[in-house]
């Protein structure tokens, strides 16, 4: 059975994790995976990718926007949304991953997800803004096939649920590679304390594409040398870091928080290569922001810029980034794909 890190005694940082030590510790959010793995004809195409979704609450997401950021750390990416979110700092559908050729099946079925919950986009309302990042899986998937439709964004939306997320070669991260081995999905959480009584969640969800072997700092973790290196590197190898919050941020203070992400990312090895879309999408639980309203002026709630528990959000961000990679690293399973093509499993029952 596959085990996080931390159930192997890999501790990262020094915050603590939430119940699950999962994105979903962030009351509301919910995660949903659709998960691809069959034999598409004789001639040795396969499909080994999938669509996982990231819900920030289970009501409306289009009625009930939350406070939201981006932040491109490396621009090679073919993310759909993020100018949007950007200009106005809100979020209104949900987070959709899967692969780089992937991405218009999956806006297309998330936009008639949305369309079929709204009927007054387009008609009596404006239109809807469709988030959906992506990651290069064609070593191990017919990437040229296009398997993924826009019924299985819809139905990875309708499997979400605040459980434990699954992790590894599961929804969107079927057929990654991190660090020349089985990557995909990862998770973790962090608590941070304001005064010995309010606390808030940090919930991080990676989607691990990137780097090579000799690149991961595997001496960081105390991992043994039990396996040779990996000669394989994911083709335009990319992450999308996802991160959810309960803190009461702005925009612009989650921008700075989501930042912080990076500094997870380059711990574990990696410097952004120039062929990566390394990208983190944010969003806050605090604020649930009406699409519509009679009054000219709305008030909310955000922490002090100058306040210490700004820092504290800052090295949680770090720590939850660094372990959701390592997850999606411990959690995956060796995998089989297009071509006859394997992808091996890091091998941590080696520390």
């Amino acid at each position: 059975m596959q085990k996080k890190v931390r159930d192997m005694g890999i501790v990262i940082g020094s915050l603590p994790i939430g119940p699950k030590n999962c994105i979903t510790d962030v009351a509301g959010v919910r995660v949903g995976h659709v998960t691809l793995d069959e034999k598409l004809n004789q001639d040795g195409a396969y499909a080994c990718t999938g669509v996982t979704a990231i819900l920030p609450h289970g009501g409306n997401l289009f009625q009930h926007k939350v406070t939201a950021a981006s932040y491109v750390l490396n621009g090679f990416g073919k993310t759909t949304g993020l100018v949007q979110v950007n200009e106005l700092g809100v979020l209104e559908s949900p987070i959709m991953l899967t692969n780089t050729f992937g991405v218009p099946a999956v806006t297309q079925g998330t936009l008639q997800y949305m369309l079929d919950a709204n009927t007054e986009i387009g008609n009596s309302t404006g239109t809807i803004n469709i988030v959906v990042g992506e990651c290069n899986d064609s070593y191990l998937n017919s990437i040229r096939a296009c398997p993924v439709s826009p019924a299985h964004a819809i139905e990875a939306i309708h499997s979400a649920s605040e459980d434990v997320a699954r992790e590894g070669a599961i929804g969107a991260g079927k057929g990654m590679i991190c660090f020349g081995y089985k990557g995909g999905i990862g998770t973790a959480s962090r608590i941070v304390t304001v005064e010995q009584e309010i606390t808030y969640t940090v919930g991080c969800l990676v989607l691990s594409n990137f780097g090579h072997s000799t690149e991961f700092l595997a001496d960081r973790y105390q991992l043994k040398s039990n396996q040779s290196d990996s000669t394989l590197s994911p083709t335009d190898g990319s992450i999308i870091i996802v991160l959810a919050t309960d803190a009461p941020l702005s925009s612009r203070q989650l921008s700075r928080v989501i930042k912080r992400c990076g500094i997870g990312l380059g711990r574990t090895g990696s410097h952004f290569s120039h062929g990566s879309g390394d990208i983190v999408i944010g969003f806050t639980t605090a604020h649930h922001i009406p699409h519509t309203s009679n009054q000219h002026v709305e008030t909310r709630t955000q922490l002090r810029e100058d306040h210490a528990i700004m820092n504290q959000l800052f090295t949680a961000t770090a720590e939850a980034t660094e372990e959701a990679i390592l997850n999606s690293l411990s959690q995956a399973q060796t995998t089989k794909g297009r071509g006859g093509h394997v992808v091996e499993a890091y091998q941590f029952d080696g520390k």
